[in-house]
Order: C-alpha cells, then structure tokens, then sequence
C-alpha cells in the first residue's frame, strides 16, 4: 500500500509528457474565471493552458508555464483584460451580412440621405432588379416622418424597391414592388400586419409602409440570395462579431442559411460557435427534419430553439399593448396569433422536446407568451425544463415578474435597446407603463435568468455598448446633450451584466456545463480587452477596444495593433 502512494505521489508530480502538454498558453493577462462574478470579488488568474480547444489548467504565469511543451504555443497577453467569451444570445446575422451587401441605410441622418443613398443604387443596378436594403429608423431623422411609394417613385425608376426599418418590423415599397406583389388599396390586412393608407382610411391610396406580417406578399416576391451570396453576407456578419469579441452567437436566420453555415464549418471558416433557431410557424414534422439533420452535439454549430413572434416593435408601433399607446391613442399595435391557436402550437411543440423563444415587446405580447407557457406546463409538467424563453421582454405588466418565475422562463434581452429607445419610449409608453419597462433588476429581484444580446443589425453588435446600458441606464455621451436616465432603479452592477452576457446567455441555450467560463473543462473561448472593466468608471465601458478574440484556443480576430509582443516570451 505505501508503495502504491509512492508510486502514485511520483506520477502526480512528474512533469507532463509531451502528448500531455498544452497547444497554447496564454499568461500575463487579468483573467476573469467567473467565478465570484456578481459578487464583490470574483476571482481572477494571470495564465491559462489551453489543449484540443479546452481549458486545461488556470493559476499564476509561473506555475502554468512550468507545463510549456515543445510544441506548445506561448502567448503574452501584455497585461490585457480577459473574459470568458462573451455570448450575443439574440441575433440576425444573414439579415446582418445582406443589409452589408445591399443598400445599407444605418446611419442616415434624413430622409434626403436616405433616398440619395436608394438613387446611387438604382443608377448601377440593372434594369428591373429589386433594390433592397435596410437601417433606416425615421425617430432619428428631424422631422421624424416615414418614408412613402412616393419618395421613392421619384428615384427608382423601374426598379421594385422594398426597404426595411432597422427593427425589421415595418418597411417601405415602391409603387412598382406594389404592383409586383399584388397589394392594392383593396388589398385586406393579414393578423398581426398591416397596410397603411393615406389618412389611415381602409381604400384610400396606399403609403407605401407595410408593418410586420404584411410585409410576407413582399418577401415571397423577391428573388431569395443564392448560396454564394449566403455565405458571403454570414462571413461579413462573423468578422463583425468576431472584431466585436463575440465568440457565441445566437441565431435567428433562414434554414438556407444554416446550411451555408454548414459550409463555412466545414471548410474551417466557422469563427464563432452558433446556435441557429428555428422557424416557431413551420410545420413540426418540417422542424423535427431540421432538427434531425446536423449532429445536437457539435458545440461549433447546431440548431436551437424555435423563434415565434408575438408583435412587432416599440420604435413602429406594432408591439402588442394592453392599452393604447400614450401617444397614439388610437393604436394598440398588432398581435400576431389568436390565442387559442398559440396555445395549441406552443403544447405540441414542446412536447416533441423543442426549446421555445417568443419575440414579445409589448405587455400584452408578454402576456400572450406566458399564457401560452403555462398552457404547455399544464398538459406536461416537464415543459419547464425545456427553458421557455421571451426574446426582448422590453415592458410587462407588474405581475408578470412573478409568472417569469414560476414557469421557469429566461428574460433574453438586449439592454441597447434602452440608449436607442429612451428618446421617444416614455412618449409611447405613458407614465404608468414606464417603470416596468427595460427592468433588469426586477427580473433578477424575482430570480428570473437574464440572457444578454444585441439584436444585431437592429443594435450595433458591440456587446459593451449593451454592457454601459445596463449598468448606467443613461443616453450615450454626446456633446452639447445632457445626460438622461431611464429608471436608474432597474441598474445592474458590472457583474451582474457581464455575467448575462456569459453565463446567462450559456444557460439559456443549455450550454452552461462548457461555456461561460474559465475553467478546466470549459472551452478555451476568451474576449480580450484593453481596459479592466471592473475597475474603470462606467463611462469609459463605450471606449472598450477588442485586442483579440479566441475561439477553442484559436485567435480568430487580433486587432493590428497588437501584433507585436511586448517582451519575449519566455
């Protein structure tokens, strides 16, 4: 027996052998392991071996490169701040890369830039050719009016146009994309769209908006991307995520899609892990097909829960209220299922063992969503464990907190919303609705899981703008403005937040047990900074610069400044 100790002591202590040593270690850094993070010390180490993907070891520089190899890859992180690879658990990266390689209108100042920007286009593009594109957001501009088929009429020549708000929930059409879907005056509108009319009379001409479902006569219209160009816009969309240090992405695009993400996995250019949804509304055996065709266990790529929509948006008007909006007394936005028929989809899905995640803005979206959950719950106590999500969850009613709870639903939500929302959300929502609005604090007071995103394309996909928002709940610093707050009660701490961004939105899409961490046995994926972002104040979080972003141990952004070392490795 003492032998065997002996022998056994001897084994412990002996150095790693070659096939034992990691590929890379990472050392001189600030490493945060997530532990302790909403606490008042989370834990930190200098160094990390990496091997096959995986953490293998943390602890101080010397003690990590005391197991150096041969082979191994040493990397000095010269005093950078370092987090578990942060996770985006709600965005639209096809939607993303397309609006790249169409008429991007992110950014315009005006309805005179947007139409000069939609007129450059016509005039290179061939004739008849739709001209498609998106980002406009009409509360940015001055006199804050919509676009109309008349405004564009006058620029776009032959050519169908349809453009899309920022938020994807309303657009704008040309006469001639009118006529190619064959929408008129007379034309009704379908549950949970909407066609406007000039006077908002039923008949009257046609503006030219389509809001939410409405826009689904459009869409069948238009020539769907090829597969080239599927892949060329998702590679656009991950070197965004990537330069952003984002190394899970959390995905709703189209079936076509996810098979171009396929190809890039294959071909080694998959450069974050994703989780794609799927469609709420498709037939179930369609879903179960798609399901059934990628490995569940591929932590690279896979498919996740399906993504229903309850409403449309805040910033259109279309999101689902139980009373009118303050200021549109006339409009309560636009639900999209009756409930019955929601309960009824929502209890066989989840009984085929499908993860469910309702896009609900809107209070009575909210509600629409919960009523469907517990509906599910009751014919199968086992639907909580399938972790029932709502996507945005931006107002609720003040008991729907504790319903949250009880139905074991996660809160995925995308705390940039607030910076572009409160110049106009307090107008919308009236002064009633307003402190339950964008309540991050009120979910985790009622031990609800908070899952952070960014909706990219609708929100920039930098995850600390997000991270400013929730911690200071004020407009970003923009000079000659004053700062405003929005319930500065519903403020989280800095742990909290990031701690959303990681292992909250790792438990929403089951992950938890490999991600969010750094830690043995947790994957190597690492967003590295150039600013302690638990030490500085909250106002500097907005300046944070990504210097290198891992995935499974392998760099897959480096920004060029950082190429150099700053002292020899040892």
């Amino acid at each position: 027996m003492h032998r065997f100790l002996a022998s056994l002591l001897l084994a412990l202590a002996a150095p790693l052998t070659h096939a034992q040593s990691p590929d890379t270690i990472f050392y001189d850094g600030y490493i945060l392991t997530g532990e302790g993070l909403t606490g008042p010390v989370p834990r930190h180490v200098t160094a990390i071996a990496v091997r096959a993907g995986m953490v293998t070891a943390i602890g101080s520089d010397s003690s990590i490169l005391a197991t150096k190899g041969p082979g191994t890859q040493v990397v000095d992180l010269q005093d950078a701040f370092v987090l578990p690879g942060l996770n985006d658990a709600h965005t639209h990266l096809a939607y993303a890369g397309q609006q790249k390689l169409a008429i991007d209108l992110d950014g315009t100042t005006s309805l005179a830039e947007m139409k000069t920007r939609v007129a450059a286009a016509a005039q290179k593009s061939p004739a008849g050719t739709w001209l498609l594109g998106g980002g406009w957001d009409q509360t940015k501009w001055t006199d804050k009016t919509l676009p109309t088929s008349r405004d564009l009429d006058a620029i776009t020549g032959d050519h169908p146009a349809f453009l899309e708000r920022t938020d994807g929930h309303i657009a704008v059409a040309n006469s001639a994309a009118l006529r190619a879907a064959g929408i008129t005056p007379q034309t009704p509108d379908p549950q949970g769209g909407k066609f406007d009319h000039e006077g908002d009379k039923p008949g009257a001409p046609l503006t030219g908006i389509v809001r939410d479902t409405a826009m689904e006569k459009l869409h069948a219209q238009i020539p769907p991307p090829t597969p080239e160009v599927r892949r060329e816009a998702l590679t656009l969309a991950l070197a965004d995520a990537a330069a952003h240090g984002l190394t899970s992405l959390q995905d709703n695009s189209e079936w076509a899609d996810f098979l171009a993400f396929e190809t890039l996995e294959h071909d080694g250019k998959l450069t974050a892990r994703v989780s794609e949804w799927l469609a709420f509304s498709d037939p179930l055996d369609v879903l179960k097909q798609h399901r059934a065709a990628h490995p569940a266990n591929d932590r690279m790529l896979h498919t996740g829960m399906l993504k229903g929509f309850m409403d449309g948006s805040l910033g259109s008007r279309t999101a689902a209220l139980n009373a009118p909006y303050a200021d549109d007394p006339h409009n309560s936005g636009l639900p999209r299922y009756q409930q019955p028929n929601l309960d009824a989809m929502t209890i066989e899905r989840m009984a085929a063992g499908f993860q469910i995640g309702f896009h609900a803005i809107g209070d009575r979206a909210v509600e629409m969503a919960l009523d469907a959950f517990a509906a599910a719950e009751a014919k199968n106590s086992g639907a909580r464990a399938l972790r029932p999500r709502i996507e945005h969850s931006q107002v609720l009613a003040p008991g729907d907190f504790r319903r949250y709870h009880e139905l074991g639903v996660i809160a995925s939500m995308q705390p940039n919303h607030l910076l572009t929302d409160m110049d106009w959300a307090q107008a919308r929502l009236g002064p009633k609705r307003v402190p339950y609005s964008y309540a991050w604090d009120s979910f985790l007071h009622h031990e609800v899981p908070l899952a952070f995103g960014t909706d990219y394309p609708v929100e920039p996909i930098t995850p600390f703008r997000g991270i400013y928002a929730a911690v200071t709940r004020q407009n970003e610093p923009v000079a000659g403005q004053p700062s405003r707050t929005y319930v500065p009660a519903e403020r989280l701490t800095i742990g909290q937040a990031i701690y959303a961004y990681t292992q909250g939105s790792a438990y929403a899409e089951f992950a938890e047990t490999y991600k969010g961490k750094l830690l043995p046995g947790f994957v190597a994926d690492m967003t590295v900074v150039d600013r302690n972002l638990m030490a500085i104040p909250a106002t500097e979080i907005l300046n944070t610069q990504v210097l290198r972003t891992i995935v499974g141990g392998r760099t897959v952004y480096l920004k060029p400044a950082t190429v150099a070392p700053r002292k020899t490795a040892p």
